[in-house]
């Protein structure tokens, strides 16, 4: 398939243009810095310039180009503040930003559309020792403070299923460029970065996993379904940063109190340290034919620092 492409450049495009090449697919990228045409023609594909949140230029710029498939992979993570302000990009990205490119694939011609969507749609709280299926609420407020991004969740699916698209709900991101590396940059500089206790368990998933399974939903995805795309062993983020602290050799993570986590970073603490959650790739694995190869943490950081 000819598949367009936004958000090329993060850590799973990265990932992901290589995934769909060594599949047989061929990818155009959206990138909004032309500085990024190489990185972009490195890693496989070819690029056209273009801000997905400005819908003129974006449906100027893909007007002539033909597509079979529009993959919605835009983040804006370094624009993130941990107090999450209203205005936060990727939400945009998520709400405006999926309208946009919603109108972008009927320009190409696409009859297929993929979008980022993630596990804390389920909702900020303890959900307790219950796995999760895509049959659970979903996109749903709860009165936390993680709820604006429940929201971008909601607006994303509600959008792209409603046109029958496919929405995949990744787990955390860990692998190159991701948490885990994030992490270990701060510990090398010995900061405290968990809730006291270790925090909650939420389920993870590698990036070059994640981009086989997002492989997989574009080939074999049913239109209108949401797909779990998780590894196997939800851990719980202190042993995510021990994890990771051997993995990269860093010194152990640090701690402090989560009402001072929630002074400082109060998005961050109510993800650490409120939420908890296992969730199940059963489905993707029953109609995508995929699993993931780094069945926990420990496999993937091994096999990423080896």
């Amino acid at each position: 398939m000819n598949v367009l492409l936004a958000g090329a450049t993060g850590a799973i495009g990265r990932r992901l243009i290589p995934a769909l090449t060594n599949a047989g697919h061929h990818v155009t990228a959206i990138i909004r810095n032309p500085g990024n045409r190489e990185r972009v023609k490195d890693l496989g594909g070819e690029s056209i310039v273009a801000d997905v949140m400005n819908r003129d230029q974006l449906l100027k710029v893909v007007d002539g180009i033909s597509a079979d498939a529009v993959m919605h992979q835009a983040t804006a993570l370094r624009g993130a503040s941990p107090r999450l302000r209203p205005d936060d990009p990727t939400n945009a990205l998520r709400s405006t930003g999926t309208s946009h490119l919603l109108e972008a694939a009927q320009v190409v011609g696409a009859s297929r559309f993929v979008t980022q969507s993630l596990i804390t749609g389920y909702g900020y709280l303890d959900h307790g020792d219950h796995e999760l299926t895509e049959d659970d609420p979903f996109g749903q407020p709860r009165g936390t403070y993680g709820d604006p991004v429940v929201e971008g969740c909601r607006s994303t699916e509600e959008q792209v299923l409603r046109a029958d698209g496919i929405a995949l709900r990744y787990g955390m991101f860990y692998g190159p460029h991701a948490f885990s590396d994030m992490f270990a940059g701060m510990m090398r500089k010995h900061l405290p970065i968990l809730p006291a206790g270790g925090g909650g368990t939420t389920s993870w998933i590698h990036i070059a996993d994640a981009a086989d399974a997002t492989v997989a939903a574009l080939e074999r995805g049913r239109p209108g379904q949401a797909y779990n795309i998780v590894d196997d062993t939800p851990v719980t983020w202190g042993q995510f940063a021990a994890a990771v602290a051997a993995a990269h050799r860093t010194p152990r993570p640090k701690a402090m109190p989560r009402w001072l986590l929630k002074l400082g970073a109060p998005y961050l603490a109510c993800l650490m340290a409120d939420t908890s959650m296992r969730v199940s790739h059963a489905k993707a694995t029953r109609e995508l034919g995929w699993t993931p190869s780094r069945p926990s943490i420990h496999d993937g950081l091994e096999r990423t620092e080896k």
